[in-house]
């Protein structure tokens, strides 16, 4: 059975999981989809201060959004890049230090700790000794070498969503704690501010805290959902959810999947099949599959990716966590063992705090003094 809750709540009642006789149907009493008031239904403007929706930000100068998106940056990668200054500038006397055998060394043993693995590491070292070996040289020339080589190294073609009619659809993938759900909240914001209409399909129907996060972030953002009882039938919840951003003229369907690990066949099997159920929906669909990593599992992340990307055909990575590591460094070998495209990254826990994937943003903020 699946259930399909409004954007906007018909009475005062708190927020709460679909369940129950009362709810065994879709809503029959529902607001006309062509509604799209910002501002919060009456009855519940004293418990829910938050708009309903959000409204769309008025466009920034290229300038400021490149300063703000390199704030944002050097913001969400503080503990690395604190760590990381505060390694690479202990190598260093006040009269600088000679490039020699044991600095490269030292270099390496400390660029290996942010889980960037021995391949960069090894890259970013030798770039250093291609230009410096005996030289004596000083923090900055140091940093200046190690940035310019990640920003290379982190180079992608333009990877912006794919969304490429009413509805798109995106298949959001993950292990359980990798930050999937709130990941999927903070997407949905970020569409829902540039005009976009959202549909959610919570189809982590083995967890129930899974579908009550994600109607609590629908009711935050102000955008519908779509809800099955727990334990149903993920991809028919897929299905009903393009079913119904096809009623209401959305312009994306974004639809949950149950936390798995990239080990469990018969799970990477469900998700086949919910991308062929949304396929027979809409053409092409999904259009987005994207593989949310979380940056505080070091290593590990990248045998999520590869698991993860040979069974459900990903498209793209959203890096959640990344304020909440000091392993920011992670995103080398996946960009370099992957094809695929770090398309956003999560960058705290306010629900506004996810952007867009810029790589000279992040190597800069990422080797800051």
């Amino acid at each position: 059975m699946v259930f399909w809750r409004s954007k906007k709540k018909s009475d005062d009642s708190p927020p709460a999981q679909p369940s129950g006789p009362a709810q065994q149907e879709p809503s029959t009493t529902r607001e006309s989809p062509a509604v799209e008031s910002s501002a919060p239904d009456q009855g519940q403007a004293a418990a829910t201060p938050e708009p309903s929706r959000p409204e769309p930000s008025p466009p920034e100068p290229a300038a400021e959004a490149s300063a703000g998106l390199f704030g944002r940056f050097r913001s969400g990668l503080e503990k690395t890049r604190r760590a990381l200054n505060t390694d690479i500038r202990d190598l260093f006397k006040e009269e600088g230090r000679l490039v020699d055998d044991e600095f490269l060394g030292e270099l390496f043993a400390k660029l290996i700790r942010t889980d960037m693995g021995a391949g960069p590491a090894e890259e970013l070292r030798d770039d250093v000794a291609k230009r410096y070996r005996g030289r004596k040289v000083g923090l900055a020339e140091v940093l200046e070498s190690i940035t310019a080589q990640t920003q290379a190294m982190l180079q992608q073609d333009a990877a912006p969503l794919n969304l490429p009619g009413k509805p798109s659809v995106i298949l959001v993938v993950g292990v359980n704690g990798s930050g999937k759900t709130t990941s999927i909240g903070k997407l949905s914001y970020f569409l829902t501010s540039q005009g976009k209409k959202i549909v959610l399909g919570a189809g982590d129907t083995f967890r129930a805290a899974a579908v009550e996060q994600l109607t609590i972030w629908s009711e935050r953002i102000g955008c519908d959902i779509v809800t099955g009882k727990q334990g149903a039938d993920p991809a028919s919840v897929a299905f009903q959810t393009v079913d119904k951003a096809i009623e209401i003229g959305a312009d994306v369907a974004i639809i949950d999947t149950a936390g798995r690990l990239q080990t469990q066949s018969n799970l990477m099997q469900e998700l086949d099949k919910i991308r062929r159920v949304v396929g027979k929906k809409v053409e092409d669909a999904p259009h987005e599959v994207l593989l949310v990593l979380d940056a505080t599992a070091g290593q590990n992340a990248i045998s999520q990716a590869k698991g993860f990307s040979d069974a459900a055909g990903c498209t793209g990575i959203i890096l959640a966590k990344l304020d909440g590591s000091a392993r920011g460094g992670v995103i080398l070998p996946i960009r370099r063992q992957f094809e695929l495209p770090v398309k956003f990254v999560g960058l705290g826990e306010s629900i506004e705090d996810i952007a867009e994937f810029d790589a000279d943003s992040f190597a800069t903020a990422l080797f800051a003094d």
